[in-house]
């Protein structure tokens, strides 16, 4: 009895000890995990907020320098004397822009002594000298490009708010100095936008240049500031230039703040955002006092020590449900990286495109344009459209959204028509090999996106070689894909096997650890600017939405082979030889079009296109209207020309009322991408792909109203 009374003594005491000591512990291990979480938790604002912070930042110099860039544009060839006699509407165009930009205070055109031409605050300028403002001088010597300034105070009789310049350099024609364009910029107008950001208590911004000079601070100071590049603080940011997070006592006001910083691009400017310690410290004194708050009645009675258990068992659940949701959401985060850079890659090529487009019609609207130049931008307008028709095909093609036109061909024989094409494209450096087979080897696939795939694959063997070796161009009939992991999901080849055409090069092949990405859109190793990545892409896109495959085996230093997959068809599908289609636009000799397209400018388009070259155009903006228009009076139309993608009924659901109510009327179908015709075709109608041209679409119509004509001719 004694000794079962010492045992329950010593466990008494045993877990009277526990009662204390086990809360104790959990105390440290809670507090450790909160002083921890609570940290990763700040960094990671921090970090948001320095992203949000940079973008605006970057956006707010962009605009600046598009808008220098475009006022250098105006005055460029005009000399002082023109720009003054200018001036009021100059002044205007000035005043327009910063009314039109709140980040800017005023704008200057200056003369090469640092006298205002213009500005956008008073007209006349008064005669006042501004050649030792860096704004102004840091230009005279060299070009250096955009100039960002410190921060300055208006010089008499001008005043207000305290600003910044960010400021351009004239030139003449030969190079010569010759003055100073110049954009104010408010510290204010950062400030408002930090203060609406920075809503948590402790919150700190910044966004000073490399040197150290601070342009705007929040909280706002009443000085300036210059950090000392070889300080605690310049010295953290030389560790790593481009972004970082460090914990720093700051200059100005000697309080300790966890700040990161990030520089904008390639603007010699860093943006910084933070917390005070304090306030970081403060929220996990808060944490900790709410552990507190649960944690002293646990030692009091083993049941609500029990409780406590219980208690940190679920809280140990919820913190595991919130990784979780952390998961997903960086999952989702990457996702959307993803997402940002295809929309990135496809928006720098078609800007470039549209920089082209946009300013050869500027310089079309000169005055006093010879012929020669106008007959140039009009070519780099076609090539720009054309190009930018591919690239849209190209991405369609990788998407498997391509609206394709299958026909019946010869890859041998079609493959030897390219021969000296290839041989122009690779260059004399590279011997050109082809191994065709004697006996024909046909698919039906679309025979533009073949020859599409078939030079981006030799594009891509002629850069892994640097210009220079022997590219196989290889076409042979196999009856599997013997070296895919498995034949495509629903092939057509299965009947007649496929087309293999392998291309061989002798370049430096590719490590196994990019196989897997090779085939991925915008994924490239060449420089930035150098290429689109969208080249294998379009060649997988293409095999794809063809039934076939592609496939490639590579050893570094030994060469690639690209292995393309097409299914085989019977020799009898073979149609009769046709001659191409490359006549001029044929006139329309009063042959009447109903054309639909709800688009007004792409309508006016078409039918003053139409229009000029003699046909009779009835315009209409829905396939409703339009279907009333035939249902009253079809024989008025010749036939009906129709955009696929408009709301409510589609050009492709008119096509196929107007056929199965029985109106004797051809429809000819338009669009620049549709799904249902990806997937299904044009349902046997004749199709016109955007972007299309007059001539193009006048040969089109006119063949479908001459059938129409030859098919009423022989039922009579």
């Amino acid at each position: 009895m004694q000794r079962a009374q010492r045992n329950s003594l010593r466990l008494l005491q045993w877990m009277m000890a526990a009662s204390l000591a086990l809360p104790i512990a959990l105390f440290a291990v809670a507090a450790a995990i909160s002083y921890t979480s609570t940290n990763d938790t700040a960094n990671r604002e921090i970090e948001r907020t320095v992203a949000v912070a940079h973008e605006h930042a970057l956006k707010v110099f962009e605009t600046i320098d598009r808008s220098l860039a475009e006022l250098n544009e105006v005055v460029r060839g005009l000399s002082d004397d023109d720009i003054r006699a200018r001036e009021p509407e100059l002044h205007r165009r000035l005043k327009r822009l910063t009314d039109s930009l709140p980040q800017l205070k005023s704008a200057w055109i200056f003369d090469a002594d640092g006298q205002a031409l213009v500005n956008s605050i008073v007209s006349p300028p008064p005669a006042v000298g501004f050649g030792d403002r860096d704004y102004f001088y840091a230009h005279v010597d060299q070009s250096i490009g955009s100039f960002i300034g410190t921060a300055l105070s208006p010089r008499p009789p001008y005043q207000g708010a305290r600003f910044f310049g960010v400021s351009r350099r004239r030139e003449s024609d030969d190079g010569r100095f010759i003055g100073v364009i110049q954009a104010s910029v408010l510290p204010e107008y950062f400030e408002s936008f930090y203060a609406r950001i920075g809503s948590e208590p402790g919150s700190f911004f910044a966004m000073g240049r490399t040197d150290g000079a601070m342009l705007t601070h929040f909280p706002r100071l009443d000085r300036d500031l210059r950090l000392d590049p070889a300080g605690p603080v310049g010295q953290k940011i030389a560790a790593q230039p481009q972004h970082g997070l460090i914990t720093i006592v700051w200059p100005s006001d000697g309080i300790e703040r966890r700040i990161g910083y990030r520089r904008v691009a390639e603007y010699p400017i860093y943006v910084s955002a933070g917390l005070e310690t304090s306030a970081i410290r403060s929220r996990w004194l808060v944490t900790i006092g709410q552990h507190l708050v649960f944690g002293v009645p646990a030692t009091a009675l083993l049941f609500l020590l029990l409780a406590l258990a219980l208690r940190r068992t679920r809280h140990l659940q919820a913190e595991a449900a919130k990784r979780r949701e952390a998961e997903e959401a960086l999952k989702h985060s990457q996702r959307l990286e993803a997402l940002g850079q295809l929309t990135g890659g496809v928006a720098h090529d078609f800007n470039n495109l549209l920089t082209v487009i946009r300013a050869s019609v500027d310089l079309l609207n000169r005055p006093q344009l010879t012929e020669e130049r106008r007959q140039r931008y009009i070519t780099a307008i076609a090539d720009s459209v054309a190009r930018a028709a591919r690239l849209t095909s190209q991405l369609l093609a990788f998407a498997r959204r391509q609206t394709l036109k299958p026909e019946v061909f010869d890859v041998g024989a079609r493959m030897q028509s390219l021969h000296d094409m290839l041989a122009t494209l690779l260059g004399p450096a590279i011997e050109i090999v082809m191994q065709l087979p004697s006996e024909p080897c046909l698919v039906n696939a679309d025979a533009s996106q073949f020859e599409t795939a078939l030079i981006n694959m030799a594009t891509n063997a002629r850069d892994a070689m640097q210009g220079k070796g022997s590219i196989v161009f290889r076409v042979e009939a196999t009856a599997t894909v013997s070296d895919a992991p498995a034949p495509p999901a629903g092939a057509s080849g299965a009947s007649y096997g496929f087309v293999r055409v392998t291309v061989s090069d002798t370049g430096i092949g590719i490590p196994a650890a990019r196989l897997g990405r090779i085939f991925e859109p915008f994924f490239t190793t060449k420089q930035v600017g150098q290429g689109t990545g969208l080249g294998l892409s379009q060649v997988f896109g293409f095999a794809r939405q063809s039934g076939g495959e592609v496939t490639v085996t590579s050893e570094v230093g030994h060469g690639s082979t690209f292995s393309l997959y097409l299914p085989r068809v019977p020799p009898d599908q073979l149609p009769q030889r046709q001659a191409p289609n490359t006549a001029p636009a044929v006139t329309g000799s009063g042959m009447s079009v109903l054309v639909v397209e709800d688009n007004i400018e792409l309508a006016n388009f078409a039918a003053d296109g139409l229009t000029e070259l003699g046909y009779s155009i009835t315009l209409v903006d829905n396939a409703t209207d339009a279907l009333a228009e035939l249902v009253v009076d079809a024989d008025r139309f010749d036939v009906v020309f129709s955009d696929v993608v408009m709301p409510g009924m589609t050009g492709l659901d008119l096509a196929r009322e107007v056929h199965d109510r029985g109106i004797d009327v051809p429809v000819v179908l338009t669009t620049g991408y549709s799904h249902a015709l990806s997937q299904e075709g044009a349902a046997g109608f004749d199709l016109v792909q955007k972007p299309y041209s007059i001539e193009e679409l006048s040969r089109i119509l006119h063949r479908a109203a001459r059938l129409r004509r030859v098919r009423d001719g022989a039922a009579e």
